[in-house]
């Protein structure tokens, strides 16, 4: 899954100063695809990282799903990381400091589930498309793997928009720089919207369309908040069993 030689991807480090990561997401922001996704998609990978506030220590978990026919999603295969991170906690940055731990998280997908992973679509924790300079975490993501991604993200990075319908399914277009760049939603009566955006390989239609079917009646899509649950119970694990932690089985 990390593969540098991919043709869709500009390799580069994942260390870089501030000034040559913001030149990095200038440059892989144009080779974003945003393209309708297959409405009949059936595997999700759902992504998330933890850690402890000021550590340099990140744990990230990928979690395999298959959506059924009755719409509800089983899960077919889990992958864990620890990694230390290389980059520093920067807004508009995180993707530098996240996405190598959520590679690693893949590999040990992969290694438990005995075959490469290309899931029809990965749903991330984070920001897609409306970033300062168009490159969120799931755009990343997403072209590093050459996979469809959508983001969905618990607060505003940029944009603006109509103020959202009280009520679950309202939703309103989240503009910057005069061009739609996703969709504020309401998923749960006086709780806070989500912000959606496309990744790579998916346009807004989509990926809010895959939203709305990964919602039960709760604020956050039920895939995220099983990898939110399942990345936080290992990262307590670990300091509890410390020094000697390994992921979970």
């Amino acid at each position: 899954m990390t593969d540098m030689t991919d043709p869709v991807t500009i390799p580069h480090p994942w260390n870089p100063t501030p000034a040559q990561a913001r030149a990095w997401q200038t440059q892989l922001a144009t080779r974003l695809r945003l393209q309708p996704l297959d409405p009949n998609w059936s595997t999700l990978a759902v992504a998330d990282v933890s850690s402890d506030r000021g550590s340099p220590r990140l744990f990230a978990t990928v979690l395999l799903l298959k959506r059924k026919s009755d719409g509800s999603f089983e899960r077919l295969a889990e992958g864990y990381a620890e990694v230390r991170a290389t980059f520093p906690y920067i807004a508009g940055l995180l993707s530098f400091r996240e996405v190598p731990a959520i590679l690693r998280a893949f590999d040990d997908l992969e290694a438990r589930h005995g075959r490469s992973i290309r899931p029809d679509v990965i749903l991330c924790d984070g920001q897609g498309l409306a970033h300062p300079r168009g490159l969120g975490l799931a755009c990343h993501l997403g072209l590093w793997l050459d996979r469809p991604s959508v983001g969905v993200a618990k607060t505003r990075l940029v944009g603006q928009f109509e103020p959202v319908g009280p009520s679950p399914g309202d939703q309103s277009p989240l503009i910057h720089q005069g061009r739609p760049v996703g969709a504020v939603i309401r998923t749960r009566a006086r709780a806070g919207p989500l912000f959606v955006s496309p990744g790579h390989l998916c346009d807004l239609d989509s990926a809010t369309s895959l939203v709305w079917a990964c919602c039960d009646g709760r604020r956050q899509p039920l895939p995220i908040r099983w990898a939110h649950e399942a990345v936080n119970r290992w990262r307590r694990a670990a300091r509890i069993n410390e020094p000697d932690a390994s992921c979970p089985t």
